[in-house]
């Protein structure tokens, strides 16, 4: 299994080629860029959410407790004085910085349903959905955002199953076909769980034809 400063590394390299193809193409601003640069490197990470005590693990509830912040104070400011929106937004940044990951560790299993092809579709399109839906984005920008944690998620499981192969022994090592897969098949209930979560997104995408013309668009920067 490849570790925290690889996946870190060549998913922030994934994610700055595709950041550079966009610039060249003028899709996005420089800006834009090192956002599309950032959602990747996050997404090389996002699979190991599930392994208790991990860099990633401690990175990742670090960095949502941002966008948390940030959103509970868009949500409850019509609704509280300032003195209680300092105090319930201060509790949503302990929640989810602290006990969220804490209680996300307990009830998951390292290289379980986290590393597999059905969460890092969970990923990409809640990224999106979030980008289309509360950062008001265009329906491009939003499947763009979303692309890139996708790219930087399948990154990751794909050197997982690299380090899987002992080359010098000539020999698959245990952990072979347990991340680049599409589901969990020791835990189909986790199947059911993630899919169930998938449904809720669905009204909050942007139209998908916009997803057509991006793909098509992307293909032909590389003919």
């Amino acid at each position: 299994m490849a570790n925290f400063r690889t996946h870190l590394t060549v998913a922030t390299a994934g994610g700055m080629l595709l950041a550079y193809a966009g610039w060249h193409a003028q899709w996005w601003s420089p800006s834009q860029a090192l956002l599309m640069v950032a959602l990747a490197a996050f997404g090389g990470i996002l699979p190991d959410i599930d392994a208790d005590r991990s860099h990633s693990i401690r990175l990742i509830f670090n960095i949502l407790s941002i966008p948390a912040l940030v959103l509970g104070v868009l949500i409850l400011q019509p609704w509280l004085s300032a003195g209680q929106l300092l105090m319930a937004c201060a509790g949503v940044y302990i929640t989810v910085r602290y006990f969220a990951g804490i209680t996300f560790s307990r009830f998951t299993v390292h290289r379980g349903i986290w590393h597999s092809l059905l969460a890092s579709l969970l990923c990409t399109l809640l990224t999106t959905a979030v980008s289309f839906q509360l950062l008001s984005q265009p329906a491009w920008l939003a499947w763009s955002h979303g692309a890139a944690v996708w790219l930087g998620f399948i990154v990751h499981l794909t050197l997982d199953e690299i380090y899987s192969v002992d080359l010098e022994g000539a020999r698959l090592k245990r952990s072979f076909g347990t991340a680049l897969k599409f589901g969990d098949c020791r835990r189909p209930l986790s199947n059911m769980l993630m899919l169930v979560a998938l449904l809720p997104l669905w009204p909050w995408l942007p139209p998908w034809n916009v997803l057509g013309e991006l793909l098509t668009q992307g293909s032909l920067l590389w003919r």
